[in-house]
């Protein structure tokens, strides 16, 4: 360890100028060094903590492709074989390389050039680069940048990856210890990848400071995955350890670190890289948010969003239909579900498995089922629960054709993705109700169609009009995040169309039929990425103890529904409060009604009247995750591991023993602090003590007892309970 202190420790000295055979831009904030020769990065560190990231410049990497040949599809070009024809430093700020005629493994001197230009600002590194394919080949992938020697700020400091995906940020440890996601059979090195069309970002966070990755390019225009490679692999299998020196049998250990662009470059073409960003910041988490959400401000456009679902609110999911013809109730009993919601101030009910076939049967088809009743049966009752003040939001989906259709047959397969191979992808399909598709027997398989394909997005939108047609208040695009397991269509020979690229125009077709029929229609989806919440602001989804909110944190007003399935489902409901989310009630997997499950219903409802009484501090306030105030329980509870999160308060679990609190912090708009505590353990209250920073009087208040008094920030909070301290 002292060594590699060391020299940790040289490299920071010798940082402060080029060494030999280097060209360096720097400022007060980073350092990025590259060879004068290869091109490859050699150095990078960050000045202001010194975390050297790059360290070892004989480990140094440019650029990876991947060029398969007729007869041999495995061949790469790997950088570390070229040389540069062009490394200069144009100005104080940037960089230019070139890298021409290019060395493949089996294929021989190939007509490939890549330019790339490195520009430094402030203590923002952004790589742009573009390749000129003037070879026969096609280039299916390249690899920009490239760190051979991605290092932790120390021995002890652990690693982990963290991305968006499901209104989560998730985590994935990447030192010291080091999962093959890949399996041993399909890699020379353990291997992770982070998918750009999950997340638009990746942080590598170590404890109190992190690194950020960004593409900014928001049209989502092909698949980049963030790639982790160990090398030479982990000290043991059972552990997934890594080693702890700088070699192990002779073998430099270290971590490579990349972005993958999967361009499919044809012959004869030129193709430009989206921009890779990449920043260093201090602190958890949300400092390395931050980043993305000062670029998000250059694009995103809010979305006009219902003043209903604006403001506080709580839905009723409930199922009519399965794909086994469950026939819950008909169309007409709507009206019985609309009452007891209407009773209840339950603002919506979505409901699910209204099109013929029931849910996940018939997709795309969006027609009125002759079993449930008539059109105008379910026109008639949705207007009748509408008038009681309920808005009914109907269920569909887009992303797949059920392939056991005579359309489908017939018709829809013209617009199915299919692989390189010619042959069509294929969707698992969904289990419903019956032990034969719990089984997955009789699943019925689902075609993933092209929604880059104008034709079929016609198809699509010509359905939704029938949403319209039925006067419902809202349409949820069930899985909208998704063409899994499906990246590409191949169909037609020529470039593969990238599915998630068809997403947003598809999004805008169906915006534009609805606002020629209702300008406050409501749009939802089913946990859409943070690009899409421009076209469906209402995300639903399930959360859990470990779900970190992160499009929360970037969106602090914007909808995000959790669903709540359990009979006393206080927990969930605390993180509802937590995470201002919208509570979605689910009784029986949503195939009951609220008086199904009157504890959850009860608490559910004292936590609505509360975040009306203090809207001001709940729902219109700023969410701030943790930061702004600090909750202490006198150190009874600690988290698991940094694996999961590694600040208090954040998540992470509980341990039934020991008192599992977390917290949030709300600023409203006057600049008042609000924090919310929760207990989440089964049995036992606790004491915790709140200390927003130059605070004024202090308030609490409870869901059971929601008249605010006096408190000087030391509470008790019962098992399975929460509690919300304020500024006067």
């Amino acid at each position: 360890m002292r060594l590699f202190a060391a020299v940790v420790l040289g490299f920071s000295f010798i940082c402060e100028s080029a060494l030999a055979g280097e060209v360096v831009l720097q400022n007060k904030k980073l350092l990025a060094a590259f060879n004068d020769s290869t091109g490859a990065l050699t150095r990078v560190e960050n000045k202001t903590t010194g975390w050297v990231v790059e360290r070892r410049p004989e480990l140094g990497a440019s650029f990876r492709l991947f060029v398969p040949l007729p007869e041999r599809r495995y061949n790469f070009v790997f950088g570390q074989k070229q040389k540069a024809v062009k490394v200069e430093k144009v100005s104080d700020r940037k960089i230019q390389i070139e890298w021409k005629y290019l060395k493949s493994e089996f294929g021989g001197v190939l007509d490939i050039t890549i330019l790339a230009d490195v520009t430094l600002k402030d203590g923002t590194l952004t790589f742009n680069a573009s390749l000129v394919n003037k070879s026969a080949l096609t280039v299916e992938t390249i690899d920009y940048p490239y760190f051979g020697d991605f290092n932790p700020p120390s021995r002890k400091t652990p690693m982990v990856a963290r991305t968006m995906w499901y209104d989560n940020l998730g985590a994935d440890e990447i030192y010291p210890h080091f999962s093959n996601e890949k399996g041993y059979w399909g890699d020379f090195y353990p291997t992770k990848t982070f998918d750009s069309d999950k997340s638009p970002f990746c942080l590598i966070q170590s404890p109190g400071e992190g690194v950020y990755i960004d593409t900014h390019d928001a049209s989502q225009p092909y698949l980049m995955q963030y790639t982790f490679e160990q090398h030479p692999g982990v000290v043991s299998a059972v552990t997934n350890a890594v080693p702890q020196q700088d070699e192990i049998d002779g073998k430099p250990v270290h971590l490579e670190f990349r972005t993958c662009h999967f361009i499919y470059a044809q012959p004869h073409s030129q193709f430009n890289l989206v921009p890779v960003v990449i920043q260093c910041y201090k602190g958890g988490w949300q400092n390395g948010v931050d980043l993305y959400k000062e670029w998000r401000l250059t694009w995103f456009k809010q979305p006009e969003i219902s003043s209903w679902a604006k403001d506080v609110n709580s839905w009723l999911e409930v199922q009519i239909n399965s794909s086994e013809e469950s026939y819950q109730f008909p169309y007409s009993k709507l009206v019985d579900y609309g009452k007891e919601c209407a009773k209840n101030r339950i603002s919506a009910i979505q409901l699910v498995g209204w099109n013929k076939g029931g849910q996940d049967r018939g997709n795309p088809c969006l027609d009125t089922d002759p079993h449930l009743g008539t059109w105008k049966q379910l026109h008639d009752a949705i207007a009748e629960v509408q008038q009681m003040g309920v808005k009914v939001i109907l269920f569909g989906k887009f992303p797949w054709a059920d392939k056991t259709t005579e359309w489908y047959k017939k018709d829809l397969f013209k617009y199915e993705s299919k692989d390189p191979y010619g042959i069509p992808y294929e969707g698992s399909g969904d289990s419903y109700l019956t032990p034969t598709q719990l089984a997955a027997i009789n699943n019925r398989r689902f075609a993933v169609m092209d929604v880059t394909d104008p034709a079929y997005r016609n198809i699509a939108v010509h359905e939704f009009k029938k949403v319209l047609a039925l006067g419902a208040a809202g349409f949820l695009y069930d899985e909208v995040p998704t063409h899994n397991p499906v990246y590409y269509n191949f169909e037609g020979g020529h470039s593969p169309r990238y599915l998630y690229a068809g997403d947003e125009p598809l999004a805008k077709q169906l915006h534009a039929a609805a606002d020629s029929v209702d300008k406050n229609f409501l749009f939802a989806g089913e946990g859409p990425q943070d690009w899409l919440m421009q076209y469906y602001p209402v995300s639903y989804f399930r959360a859990n103890e470990f779900t970190t909110p992160v499009q929360r944190y970037i969106d602090p007003q914007i909808p995000l529904m959790a669903a709540v399935i359990g009979f006393d489902n206080r927990e969930m409901l605390n993180l509802c409060l937590l995470d201002r989310y919208i509570i979605s009630y689910e009784p029986y997997n949503f195939k009951g009604k609220l008086s199904d499950f009157p504890l959850t219903l009860s608490y559910g409802k004292k936590i609505d009247e509360m975040r009306k009484k203090y809207k001001e501090y709940l729902w219109n306030a700023d969410f701030q995750s943790t930061k702004g105030a600090t909750v202490t329980s006198g150190g009874s509870y600690q988290y698991p591991t940094f694996i999961t999160y590694n600040e208090p308060g954040q998540g992470g679990g509980w341990n039934a023993g020991n008192s599992a609190y977390k917290y949030s912090v709300f600023v409203t708009s006057a600049g008042k602090y609000a924090v919310v505590v929760i207990n989440q353990g089964p049995k036992k209250a606790i004491t915790v003590n709140v200390k927003i920073p130059n605070s004024g009087k202090l308030v609490v208040a409870t869901p059971e007892n929601p008249d605010a008094v006096p408190t000087d920030g030391t509470i008790q909070i019962p098992a399975r309970s929460a509690a919300v301290i304020m500024e006067e």
